[in-house]
């Protein structure tokens, strides 16, 4: 029994011990799976990485090539025995291989791994290296690893990035439009110099800066919208122009073009622009503006400004039933001024006048100048006319005030025409025209005083209408015909020259005068064509008579200051004469005393011009407007006229022969030839054939005639036989 018991113990441990057996043969079994898939991934990752495309090499401490992969064998371009248990150095420059040394020691001496960019001097690519340790069982460090990424293209792309960058870097700083960069808050984050430039800040002073800053309000809304209408439609804006502060505080203008800038994903992020500083532009617009609205002697608004406002005014004014007053303002005499004294001072006349309307006027009134010495003036909200004859009353006071110019002391008066809204019209023309026809009837009652329209002016002025309306047409219908008076050369007797004057025959109006219709023509300046006219007639005629074998006169035509002020005068005189085949020694061209007076310099020029074509100039009406010997010196001229109001009183007023002896002894003096016009009887004539006057003129000889009647004259004029031998 105890054999029995001791046997089955004894097989109790045998098993025990083969159960233990079992269990250790199964953990080796397990630890060896183990093993061996550790070794099947180890494996599997070394396959990965020797057949992947970046280069991977072992090396040891020494830098000796223990392993490598398929592509870093490829880079060196030799077999695998020729390189393995070689080291670094035999491949590889000396500055190139400390660098690589220092890595492997790194690593060896940390144990940990670095990554660092090199660039191969072999075929000059860039490569990421990365450097990690390779360990035994025990933990050591046994080799270096080096894994080597090809970076060229990565690297030339951030080269040219770098390179583009700076280059659009250089040319935003050196491109004179300014260029700015904000956030969605308006915050800047990148400026150019040119912008620094316009705003007047550093770059320092406006990175972060917001628009607002500087900017008003008006502007910082309108900047506003502009960026907000952007950021919703995601459209680019182009000259936008806006208004901005400048760090000194001058207000300066920008026109701007703004586009919106998105991030990788396309999210907004901020605004882009391009600035260019328009403040000169600006200002001259702003000017010429100003110009285009106000005068630019008296800084009135001028006539177009005063239509706008007058216009506003009829349309409040009949809206809320008031009525206003218009002031039509000329000065008197005004024209003295500025022959006498020169347009210069006749300017600081002006500005003279428009200060002291502007005082007497209140702020709600409205004062303009229209031209010349012509001002208007809107009295908005009156109640009775009597307060309007006031105003007007204080507006000549205040005219008439002594003025200093050039240093002498002088008194100026003005005539003034009144017209009502509603009464007396009510649109802007019709009003402007009654205060001017108005302002007329003043100067006819004496100068210095107001008149306000009314019917009995309203007559007058449909005559003045009527005659306006028909001389506009007058040269289309053909209605202008010229007489001729002869003139006499007292020494001969003979007729020498002869005169064209101008008649005017309307079929509704008849004959009328030149006194009625020549100032008409002046005003609405129809006289240029009318002068030109009468030249071309003037001298066609003289040759038609020439060609007739009748004798060569010289014939004279007048001219108005505003003939020889046009431009096309000269071309006139050119085409008349070649046109008609008239030598221009037969031709005398009249203007008057004043007319010289008015600019002497440049009527100099203008007569030394008319003269060099070879045309005999004459000073007409001579003796009314007191020139000087040393005034008459100055100018081309080959004739004195002698005024007529000087022979019409010789018979009775010594101080007239005085005159016309002192004007003959001038002509004689210079060298001229005196001629007296209006000679009518024979009292007349001896005189002047006594003093030796060259020519006369005037109804003692012959009236204006037809040019028939002319032709027949100068056919039949024999002279006298003892003038003819004096």
């Amino acid at each position: 029994m105890n054999d029995n018991r001791k046997s089955k113990e004894q097989l109790i441990k045998e098993l025990e011990d083969l159960r233990q057996q079992v269990a250790e043969h199964e953990k080796s079994e397990t630890e060896r799976k183990r093993a061996e898939e550790a070794l099947r991934q180890s494996e599997e990752k070394y396959r990965s990485l020797a057949s992947t495309e970046d280069s991977m090499y072992f090396v040891d401490r020494e830098c000796r090539y223990r392993f490598m992969n398929k592509a870093h064998l490829l880079r060196l371009d030799l077999p695998l025995d020729k390189v393995i248990g070689r080291s670094y150095s035999e491949f590889h420059s000396e500055e190139d291989t400390k660098r690589f040394t220092d890595r492997v020691e790194a690593v060896f001496a940390t144990g940990n791994s670095f990554q660092t960019e090199h660039r191969s001097e072999r075929d000059n690519k860039y490569f990421l290296r990365t450097f990690g340790p390779v360990k035994d069982l025990q933990g050591n460090i046994t080799d270096v690893t080096v894994i080597s990424k090809d970076i060229t293209e990565r690297k030339r792309a951030e080269e040219a990035l770098i390179q583009s960058e700076e280059r659009y870097r250089t040319i935003l700083d050196n491109t004179q439009e300014g260029y700015f960069e904000v956030d969605l808050v308006g915050n800047f984050t990148f400026v150019n110099d040119a912008e620094c430039n316009d705003l007047g800040y550093t770059r320092e002073e406006l990175i972060g800066m917001n628009y607002k800053r500087y900017t008003d309000e008006t502007a910082a809304k309108k900047t506003y919208e502009l960026f907000n209408r952007v950021f919703r439609t995601g459209e680019q804006i182009r000259a936008f122009d806006g208004e901005f502060i400048k760090k000194d505080g001058t207000k300066g203008f920008n026109q701007v073009s703004v586009s919106l800038i998105r991030n990788a994903e396309g999210k907004p992020v901020g605004f882009r622009g391009l600035s260019r500083d328009i403040t000169e532009r600006k200002r001259a617009e702003e000017r010429i503006q100003y110009l285009a609205t106000h005068d630019a002697l008296t800084d009135l608004p001028n006539r177009m400004m005063f239509s706008q406002l007058l216009n506003h005014t009829i349309q409040s004014s009949r809206r809320f039933k008031r009525q206003f007053a218009i002031f039509f303002l000329d000065l008197d005499r005004f024209k003295v001024i500025n022959d006498t004294l020169g347009h210069e001072t006749g300017d600081q006349l002006l500005q003279e006048i428009a200060q002291r309307l502007k005082k007497v006027l209140r702020e709600i009134d409205v004062l303009a100048r229209l031209s010349g010495d012509e001002f208007v003036v809107l009295i908005e909200e009156v109640s009775k006319q009597d307060q309007v004859a006031t105003l007007a009353q204080k507006i000549l006071s205040a005219i008439i005030k002594p003025v200093v110019l050039r240093g002498q002391e002088y008194r100026i008066t003005a005539s003034i025409g009144i017209s009502m809204y509603p009464k007396d019209a009510q649109d802007e023309q019709s009003l402007m025209k009654s205060a001017d026809i108005a302002m007329y009837l003043a100067k006819e009652e004496g100068k210095n005083n107001y008149q306000f329209y009314n019917t009995v002016i309203k007559s007058q002025s449909i005559e003045r209408l009527v005659l306006e309306t028909n001389l506009r047409r007058a040269l289309e219908r053909d209605e202008f015909i010229l007489y001729y008076q002869a003139k006499v050369d007292f020494r001969t007797d003979a007729i020498t020259g002869v005169e064209a004057l101008l008649r005017w025959q309307n079929p509704d109006l008849g004959v009328v005068s030149p006194t009625r219709f020549i100032p008409v023509a002046e005003e609405i300046g129809l006289i240029v064509p009318i002068g030109r006219w009468v030249l071309k007639t003037a001298c066609t005629q003289n040759v038609a008579w020439q060609r007739q074998g009748l004798p060569e006169v010289c014939m004279a035509v007048n001219l108005s200051i505003r003939q020889i002020m046009d431009d096309n005068l000269l071309t006139d005189i050119k085409t008349t004469l070649k046109e008609s085949g008239m030598k221009p020694y037969l031709l005398e061209l009249e203007i008057t005393e004043s007319m010289l007076m008015q600019n002497p310099e440049r009527m100099v020029r203008i007569l030394k011009e008319i003269k060099s074509l070879g045309v005999r100039l004459a000073i007409d009406d001579f003796g009314t407007g007191y020139s000087s010997l040393a005034q008459i010196r100055r100018f081309p001229i080959d004739t004195l006229k002698v005024d007529r109001s000087f022979i019409h009183g010789l018979s009775k007023d010594s101080e007239d022969k005085a005159t016309i002896e002192a004007i003959i002894i001038m002509g004689k003096t210079l060298s001229l030839a005196v001629v007296a016009e209006g000679v009518e009887t024979e009292e007349q004539n001896a005189f002047l054939l006594e003093r030796a006057c060259d020519q006369m003129q005037g109804y003692y000889f012959s009236k204006p005639i037809t040019p028939d009647q002319f032709a027949e004259l100068l056919a039949k004029h024999v002279p006298t036989s003892h003038q003819a031998g004096n």
